[in-house]
């Protein structure tokens, strides 16, 4: 069977809190009108609208104050969601410098420096990250998820139980079932995973890198009983149909198995096509 692969994915959130206290962030009216508009936009995922609209913000502020540059941060998001990476290093250039106190910069800069082949830059934007709060457990997260996309699982590992140490969450958990199970501590990876549906049973990633893991390893009566309660969270959802018409036609029940490579098929699931052929149809790839 081949390796089910996975991504991990970076979220990053804006948190005024991160800004050095006692500094005034006064933004002009209009300004604040336009990011407003932009932050909804970009909540809903319609990145080009809000770089419109961040735009505006910027240019109605001139960018005279440091809270300016934080419309100039949320474009940058934007820009490294549409994988516009030389446009979002133009802005993080522009407010790195500026508001040192948002470690979050560095650590999209990092990102964007990746995408673009700049490992030594972006190991240094790391790096600075965490020196300004090294008990960060979300930016030892991130810097985790980001040494997991580099394959450096024993980093990983070692971020994530240091932010163990100040929050356990699901999340943490998750990572750090990944970083384990990558770096070949198997039972310990499942270990990791069961914490983190323990910690929150409704955690979907837990359940998908758990039910993959156990694919990969030929476990497949364990993957079903992760299967069937992440079927219960997500009622639909066609990776569920995929991975169990997977493990049901390896445990050698075709008919069931095929009903939901079917589903998963239909559902948009080109994978599922070659077990299909093999399992159902009797053709072989």
């Amino acid at each position: 069977m081949h390796r089910i692969l996975f991504i991990v994915l970076a979220v990053f959130v804006f948190d005024v809190t991160c800004l050095p206290a006692g500094k005034a962030l006064a933004q002009n009216a209009k300004a604040k009108k336009w990011e407003t508009e932009a932050d909804s936009a970009m909540s809903k995922q319609e990145y080009a609208k809000a770089i419109k609209l961040y735009d505006k913000a910027v240019k109605a502020s001139k960018l005279k104050e440091r809270a300016d540059y934080l419309a100039v941060y949320k474009r940058a998001v934007c820009y490294f969601s549409t994988s516009d990476f030389n446009h979002a290093l133009e802005d993080l250039n522009l407010v790195v410098p500026k508001i040192p106190g948002l470690p979050q910069g560095k650590i999209l800069r990092a990102l964007v420096y990746g995408e673009l082949g700049q490992k030594d830059k972006k190991l240094e934007d790391l790096k600075e990250a965490l020196m300004s709060d090294p008990a960060n457990p979300g930016l030892l997260k991130w810097r985790a998820s980001i040494y997991l996309e580099d394959d450096e699982y024993a980093l990983a590992k070692k971020d994530l139980l240091v932010a163990k140490l100040f929050e356990d969450d699901a999340e943490t958990e998750m990572y750090l079932g990944v970083a384990l199970y990558n770096a070949g501590s198997v039972d310990s990876a499942f270990t990791a995973l069961d914490k983190a549906i323990e910690l929150d049973a409704t955690y979907m990633p837990a359940y998908m890198y758990a039910s993959s893991f156990c694919l990969d390893e030929d476990r497949y009566e364990k993957a079903l009983g992760y299967l069937d309660l992440a079927g219960r969270l997500e009622p639909g959802n066609t990776t569920v149909y995929f991975y169990k018409g997977i493990a049901l036609v390896e445990l050698e029940k075709s008919d069931e198995g095929c009903v939901y490579l079917r589903k998963a098929f239909y559902g948009g699931m080109d994978d599922a096509s070659g077990y299909l052929k093999e399992y159902c149809f009797g053709v072989e790839n």
